[in-house]
């Protein structure tokens, strides 16, 4: 499989405010971008902290690029995986609806009752790990069913952990023109940090987008 987070944050590396609020960083093009990103991945992936946070679609914004993945025999939007370690997942979150197919990822601890609610409004749950998600054995049975590519939405924690698990293969970054400041507002990589074997990358590329710079890297070597 292969893994590509994608973010935006602002000038001093936040993904939104200390309060966790959906803030609009990135601008027209960089929303663009975002969504042909979608439109050439399998899956797009995010923390169960972004979807009590935004409460996102995950789906495609452009008709175009849906009809072009049909054209291709794909689904019209890719699928969509939640990892929720804690069963957070609201049954009414939109990332549970019609228009696309939704895994749920959880561990052991899940409760029956959690699991067959999700189950019940159409997830597909994976479970994986005893008290929380094992993300190796989890994005491999992702693979078995198909999933090449997996784009990467966040949160934080979510991206701290793939790091951590050495499981991606790209990043790409859109560093806005603004400060949000806050010792408790998410950054990219949150979670408990490293401290030795930091996770190695190399740039691949510098564009000015909007009014802010897309950054890309490589991952070279895995922590």
């Amino acid at each position: 499989m292969h893994v590509v987070v994608n973010a935006a944050m602002s000038a001093d590396g936040k993904l939104s405010t200390r309060r966790r609020e959906q803030i609009e960083i990135s601008g027209t093009r960089d929303f663009d971008r975002v969504d042909e990103l979608r439109a050439e991945s399998d899956a797009v992936m995010v923390g169960v902290g972004t979807v009590l946070a935004d409460d996102p679609s995950l789906t495609l914004d452009d008709p175009e690029r849906q009809r072009a993945r049909e054209d291709r025999g794909e689904p019209a939007n890719p699928a969509r995986v939640v990892a929720d370690s804690q069963v957070r997942t609201p049954p009414d979150a939109r990332v549970l609806d019609e228009a696309a197919l939704t895994y749920l990822l959880v561990s052991q601890a899940a409760l029956t009752d959690f699991v067959t609610q999700m189950e019940d409004v159409g997830a597909t749950v994976i479970v994986a790990g005893e008290d929380r998600v094992d993300l190796v054995t989890a994005l491999a049975k992702l693979e078995g069913d198909g999933i090449d590519q997996l784009m990467v939405e966040g949160g934080g924690e979510l991206i701290f952990s793939l790091f951590e698990e050495g499981l991606v293969d790209e990043l790409s970054v859109f560093v806005g023109s603004t400060v949000i400041g806050g010792r408790d507002a998410p950054t990219l990589a949150d979670g408990e940090g490293f401290v030795e074997e930091f996770p190695a990358l190399s740039l691949d590329g510098v564009e000015r987008v909007d009014d802010g710079v897309l950054l890309s890297w490589t991952v070279t070597d895995a922590a």
